[in-house]
């Protein structure tokens, strides 16, 4: 029994270390087939199950006796029930308590009467699930290999005695529904030699000859309780590579306008009083917006805007406004209004600068691609009328 015990922790310590390893693999997996979970709360993953068996049993008290060991004759076999409840406490480890019985046999002969046995077994169980642990959970998939094993407490009422027990089977889940799974399991249940409720002494057997045996094979249904699947954890690395790319897009776009307001300025500076002044008149001066946005991207591009205000104002001049998308976004007329609305936002800051509002003349152009990179699309132009 302590071999077997042995056993039962060495094979539950490598299952745990293959999942911890499953779980590591599954971050990079893809995720309709395989990724990583979050744990539940208590409350969740829970399971009741019911099944009808057909038992076999094999007494320690047979050996020599060379019965035959076909586990549908009458003297060894009938039928049984069990009932269960468990938790799933991740994709692929989970813990269930199964109470089965009812009819069972005491295999002293080949004579089927009066070895009936009316006993019941008590096994706390582990569960592996096999296809979440190697393939990843998927919360689509419709079968389930699932290995158990597990130790508990035998009973026959029928001669009042207890034994020791230990349990390892295997069940294969089919998904009905979100709540309804039906299984198949087969299982050996390996008692002290008093299981059966006979005892008759230690004849120095060992292994299967020195134990009661029972084996099994089961129908049933599996109900979960309460929540069922389990949450993806969100995938940091992801979030973060996500926001940093908007950050840089923001960088690029303001260092280009910045580079274009110091372009005009320089331009500007250089030139003669008498081409400044023609040169200003005529050269449209841009206000940048940020990717589908009407608010101005930056309050520097104003600077520009407000000299162009100022000598309207003192030469009596009307302005053109007008408003530009990039083409390589948006559909036309999402890309139509966006312009309208970039000429309105600047066409009031003139408004707020002194400019008489029946002196602006304000539209859109749409989306354009006639500038190099893409983000000197997205503008309005203020210029003094011809």
């Amino acid at each position: 029994m302590k071999k077997f015990l042995i056993l039962l922790a060495c094979a539950t310590t490598m299952s745990m270390g293959a999942f911890a390893q499953d779980e590591q693999n599954a971050q990079g997996a893809t995720p309709s087939e395989k990724y990583s979970v979050a744990t539940n709360s208590f409350w969740s993953n829970w399971f009741i199950q019911g099944g009808a068996s057909w038992n076999a049993w094999y007494s320690n008290e047979e050996h020599g006796l060379g019965l035959s060991k076909s586990p549908l004759k009458k003297f060894r076999s009938n039928p049984g029930a069990s009932i269960a409840l468990g938790k799933w406490f991740t994709p692929g480890i989970g813990l269930r308590t199964k109470v089965q019985g009812i009819w069972g046999k005491t295999v002293t002969d080949n004579n089927n009467t009066g070895n009936a046995n009316r006993y019941w077994t008590v096994n706390e169980q582990v569960m592996f699930n096999l296809s979440n642990l190697i393939c990843g959970y998927n919360p689509n998939r419709v079968w389930n290999l699932i290995p158990f094993a597990g130790a508990g407490v035998s009973r026959s009422m029928t001669y009042n005695r207890y034994a020791m027990d230990f349990s390892i089977g295997l069940q294969s889940s089919w998904k009905v529904s979100k709540k309804v799974n039906l299984f198949a399991e087969g299982g050996w249940i390996c008692m002290e030699n008093d299981g059966d409720g006979i005892q008759k002494g230690d004849y120095g057997h060992r292994g299967w000859d020195a134990h009661d045996n029972q084996l099994y094979a089961e129908v049933g249904i599996n109900i979960n309780l309460g929540k069922a699947k389990w949450n993806k954890t969100p995938d940091v690395d992801a979030l973060n590579a996500m926001h940093q790319s908007q950050i840089d897009a923001l960088k690029s776009q303001l260092n280009d306008a910045n580079a274009e307001n110091e372009r005009l300025k320089n331009e500007l500076a250089n030139q003669k009083p008498a081409e400044s002044v023609k040169e200003f008149v005529n050269t449209p001066v841009s206000v940048f917006f940020n990717l589908g946005k009407s608010t101005i991207a930056s309050q520097k591009d104003l600077v520009n805007v407000r000299a162009v205000a100022n000598y309207a104002k003192q030469n009596s001049c009307k302005l053109d406004v007008t408003g530009y998308a990039d083409k390589a976004t948006g559909t036309p007329a999402f890309n139509q209004k966006l312009s309208e609305r970039r000429a309105q936002t600047v066409a009031k800051e003139l408004v707020k600068m002194g400019v008489d509002s029946s002196n602006i003349n304000a539209k859109g152009e749409g989306g354009v691609d006639e500038l190099s990179p893409i983000s000197f699309n997205r503008r309005a132009t203020v210029q003094v009328a011809e």
